[in-house]
């Protein structure tokens, strides 16, 4: 995954999900559960980041409700 290319929030947490599942393979090389965690994070990463973006968006909708229906 480059970082030019950005993964949706449910591209990532499937991808995610996939490699809690891998990860608990208890035949899987160290090295190999080691570039899976790094992975992880990555795609840990980008979920938060985009539930942050959208915590933010609500909230402004939600401030922008709250001041129509104030000058009503």
């Amino acid at each position: 995954m480059s970082k030019k290319e950005r993964l949706s929030f449910e591209e990532a947490l499937s991808r995610l999900e996939e490699i809690v599942g891998q990860l608990e393979d208890e035949t899987i090389s160290l090295e190999e559960s080691i570039k899976l965690y790094e992975e992880g994070i990555e795609l840990s990463k980008i979920c938060t980041e985009t539930l942050e973006q959208a915590e933010l968006r609500i909230e402004k909708v939600n401030e922008q409700h709250a001041d129509n229906n104030e000058d009503a």
